[in-house]
């Protein structure tokens, strides 16, 4: 096929952490490069100011809610997502933790490398460009954090987070601090703890304002808005290019259209790209690797809230995640926060209890709103649940992962895979979370479907399309490449192969960092010939 057939040389499926590392440094090399996105694109004053608003804040195209925030249930986990341009980075506490060496040693890609020390300066370029800093504040929930190390006789247990947010001066503008003039403007944070709703006042470090936004700068495009259903390879394995079939996302009468590209990039996270992916190899891929779907992490993590019955005390002050409690090498402990009014979580609220069936947990459910019913009164009625709650997210980095397969209806179940499945009853994190009730005067509440269904909520889902040796072991080899396949990669969340046991963003952006590295410039690449653009098919980039 003639080089002037392309319309680009790389089409990235996704603009989360992976897409957006994935479009600046194939651009920088010389590629004509296209990232597509499902979400709409946001300007600070799209950001709804409570979660309450839920047509700016929930992604649920099907009822008229356009938001970032997707919430999606499975049978053995409940998942938190993004979805806009800019992808996770929109909704995500900002925190960016280098794992522990367990997560180098673990899981499928155990072996493939020396990973803790081939990642190191991957790790530091993106600790740079995502404009990581030391937490320089202490709010309250970052005190009471501190407390409970102390308690434990570990006070060097507890550290500040390094967060990609600018702090500058609270509420002033800037010219970019960060990219010598390239970049956007910055504007001081503020301290609102509006974190997860999407920054309002432009201090949040999102991909848009680093990654995406000097990768536009060199000619990346970006067509949001639009959802990819097929990839068709124009020869068997891909050697000849890809076709891209994509539609509008938000339509119930979605218009459809297509492209073709030498290379493609999944970069869609674990919900996006394993769907696709799964979906794909019962038709158009049929030779992706066997193992697709399987090695689904969840990090292993709790989400407890503790709401205080004090009415002077607000949790809601700071950022969302400023300090982190190193339990162990395998175990973190971190305090999250919303802004004040942003109380939508309250209405899925129950008690925290424990038991082997639904029946057990339903009947201590009501026994505890019997024995302690002033408690729960407050806890319920509190006039300001997001300001008065300090929220513990709990994460291990032990091994244990899930499977993803497809359903009858043409979307995704989860089934068991290896190890203990996925619990919302960790003993570990209910001793912590009961600490934490006397150290602020509270009580520990848990999603409903945490306590009447026994299914552990997530905001980091990994893996699926796990590293390996090779296509038995693995989807993609050590360097992101799919197997099977040519020029396509995978470089989002499902490409994690073992559990971080903390927050994994940073991780996604160091391993992409790492497979963009090993793609030559695009003069010195024999297999990429320059594409003529005259007779390509005009995109609109909305």
């Amino acid at each position: 096929m003639a080089s002037n057939s392309f319309d680009y040389d790389y089409v990235i499926i996704g603009s989360g952490f992976g897409g957006s590392v994935s479009a600046l440094r194939l651009s920088e090399k010389g590629y004509k490069v296209l990232v597509i996105e499902k979400g709409k694109w946001f300007k600070p004053e799209d950001f709804p100011k409570t979660n309450w608003d839920l047509r700016r804040w929930m992604w649920m195209p099907s009822l008229g809610m356009q938001g970032l925030f997707k919430l999606t249930f499975y049978r053995h986990v409940a998942i938190v997502s993004g979805v806009g341009v800019g992808g996770g980075s929109l909704v995500y506490a900002n925190t960016l933790p280098v794992p522990k060496s367990e997560f180098y040693n673990t899981g499928h890609w155990k072996g493939l490398d020396n990973w803790q020390e081939e990642l190191k300066p991957f790790y530091s370029t993106a600790l740079k460009m995502l404009g990581a800093e030391k937490h320089p504040y202490m709010s309250r929930s970052d005190k009471a954090m501190q407390q409970l190390a102390t308690n434990w006789g570990r006070p060097e247990a507890f550290e500040k987070t390094d967060v990609a947010v600018y702090f500058g001066k609270p509420g002033v503008t800037v010219s970019d601090p960060y990219f010598e003039g390239k970049g956007p403007e910055r504007t001081g944070c503020i301290l609102c703890g509006g974190c997860m709703l999407g920054c309002r006042y432009d201090s949040k470090n999102t991909l848009d304002k680093n990654y995406l936004y000097l990768a536009q700068q060199l000619g990346c495009e970006i067509l949001a808005e639009k959802e990819v259903y097929d990839v068709v390879p124009l020869t068997e394995d891909g050697s000849g290019g890809y076709e891209i079939k994509y539609k509008d996302s938000l339509s119930y009468f979605p218009k459809k259209g297509s492209l073709k590209t030498r290379g493609v990039i999944f970069s869609g996270g674990v919900l996006g790209s394993i769907n696709l992916l799964l979906k794909m190899k019962e038709a158009s891929l049929p030779n992706l690797s066997d193992t697709i779907g399987t090695g689904i992490r969840t990090n292993s993590e709790s989400l407890i809230g503790v709401t205080t019955y004090d009415k002077d005390v607000s949790f809601s002050e700071g950022i969302a995640i400023g300090s982190i409690v190193n339990i162990d090498d395998s175990r973190h402990l971190e305090p999250v926060k919303y802004s004040e009014g942003a109380g939508f979580w309250r209405i899925f609220m129950a008690p925290m209890v424990q038991g082997k069936n639904f029946f057990i947990r339903f009947f201590r459910m009501i026994k505890d709103f019997i024995l302690h019913p002033v408690n729960n009164f407050k806890v319920f009625f509190v006039d300001d649940w997001s300001k008065r709650t300090q929220i513990l997210l709990y994460m291990e980095s032990i091994d244990s992962t899930l499977s993803f397969k497809r359903n009858m209806l043409g979307g995704m179940k989860t089934n068991l895979d290896t190890g203990p499945a996925p619990t919302a009853f960790n003993p570990k994190a209910q001793d912590i979370a009961h600490e934490m009730e006397k150290i602020v005067n509270g009580k520990a509440m848990v999603m409903s479907t945490e306590t009447l269904f026994g299914i552990p909520t997530t905001a980091h889902i990994l893996g699926g399309a796990c590293m390996g040796k090779d296509v038995d072991s693995g989807v993609i080899d050590k360097n992101n490449y799919v197997f099977n396949y040519k020029n396509m990669m995978v470089c989002d969340g499902s490409m994690i192969s073992a559990n971080p046991g903390v927050n994994p963003s940073l991780s996604i952006t160091a391993i992409t960092e790492r497979a963009m590295s090993k793609i030559p410039m695009k003069r010195d690449n024999p297999e990429f010939n320059p594409v003529d653009m005259r007779h390509a098919e005009i995109i609109p980039v909305l």
